[in-house]
């Protein structure tokens, strides 16, 4: 009678269910770590690549340093360094497509959190209700007072989402497929257990806490035989489903689009060391200096004086070009050796500046290095001497 009555509480009373549910049927979805191991790679990638550039203020083939070189360089605000600055920059531009810095009344930069872009067509557009973090200007801020840097015509966000789902949808199914592939599934026969239905429901309850608990935090597991409990376990054996590596696909399938949009090769996402010359190069062109340029122009609409511009002051971005200046020995020596460059401008070329000495403006021929008008007149009197 009691397991009778206990099966009429089951049918009218569906707290039952919940009672008995426990953690063992809860799902818990973890479908939001793939849009986040997306992100991470792909957007730290290009934020770390950007925050190790240089950012130069250039006249007459010489760098200016002074105060805007400090903040742009070592420290744009009181709370933070340049490197977490522009990766920063780098996240807020790619993911929201825009970034709005500000300067404060001390010369601070700042990037808001939130702003209202009022625009128009013949007059600067005007932002308003620009908020750095619990902090919301009074004031509001003309187009040529501000650095307002934008990245693309499509938030990367809505993208993202896009993708995510229709992929983050698949790979919800797989990963609960394969966590359930395996799983140990029990049941647990009530039919010697006296008492109330409250008092079988309590015991019941106990003994599932127990069981539960032992399964799955160790990994051998005895299991006592309780009286009037029969505990037994179903697993089907070889089951066939979903591998591991069929979900990894579908992280790298993610990846791969998010990759693609952002311009970066898929093969340097996945840790591989071999051949990456060509897809270094390809990130670079296609990727960070199309951003870089985007963040020059708006940093020399701003920084720079149109007059100034115009006499050749400009602001550029130096990103890295090279792992080590080793590596660019061979090329370097036939540049100069064929007379195109001479060594000044090839310094300026890999990011150094140029050295204050005449002979490094000269440009030199073979491999003796010698000035091209040395060479023209021992050619002259050689013919001379033919004669």
């Amino acid at each position: 009678m009691g397991f009778l009555d206990l099966g009429r509480i089951f049918k009218r009373n569906e707290e039952v269910d919940v009672m008995l549910d426990l953690d063992l049927f809860e799902e818990k979805s973890n479908k939001a770590h793939l849009k986040r191991v997306a992100i991470e790679t792909c957007i730290g990638l290009i934020s770390r690549t950007i925050s190790q550039s240089e950012f130069r203020v250039r006249k007459d083939k010489k760098t200016i340093k002074d105060e805007m070189y400090y903040k742009l360089n070592l420290r744009p605000n009181k709370n933070m360094t340049a490197s977490y600055f522009w990766q920063k920059v780098v996240r807020k531009l790619i993911y929201e497509n825009e970034c709005l810095i500000v300067q404060s009344d001390s010369g601070d930069l700042l990037i808001a959190d939130t702003f209202a872009k009022n625009e128009y067509a013949v007059m600067e557009d005007v932002f308003k209700n620009v908020i750095v973090k619990d902090y919301e200007f009074k004031r509001s801020f003309l187009m040529s007072e501000v650095i307002y840097i934008q990245y693309s015509n499509e938030k990367l966000s809505k993208l993202i989402d896009e993708l995510f789902y229709d992929y983050g949808d698949l790979f919800g199914r797989l990963l609960e497929f394969q966590m359930r592939k395996n799983q140990i599934r029990a049941t647990i026969d009530t039919a010697g257990v006296s008492g109330t239905a409250e008092q079988i429901l309590k015991k019941v309850q106990n003994f599932i806490d127990r069981v539960y608990g032992g399964v799955r935090d160790k990994a051998v597991a005895l299991i006592p035989q309780q009286k009037g409990f029969d505990y037994k376990e179903h697993q089907k054996d070889n089951a066939v489903g979903p591998s591991v590596d069929e979900i990894n696909k579908i992280t790298d399938g993610f990846m791969s689009q998010l990759a693609a949009a952002l311009g970066i090769p898929v093969v340097m996402l996945k840790g591989d060391t071999k051949d990456l010359e060509k897809p270094t190069r390809n990130y670079m062109v296609f990727c960070i200096k199309p951003l870089a340029k985007n963040v020059s122009d708006a940093l020399n609409y701003t920084v720079i004086d149109r007059r100034a511009f115009l006499r050749g002051e400009h602001l550029e971005i130096r990103t890295p070009t090279y792992s080590n200046i080793f590596d660019l020995a061979n090329s370097i020596d036939k540049l100069i050796a064929s007379g195109g460059w001479n060594r000044n401008e090839l310094r300026d070329k890999v990011g150094d500046e140029m050295v204050d000495d005449p002979k490094m403006d000269e440009y030199v021929m073979t491999k003796n290095y010698e000035s091209i008008d040395k060479i023209g007149t021992s050619s002259e009197g050689g013919e001379e001497e033919d004669e």
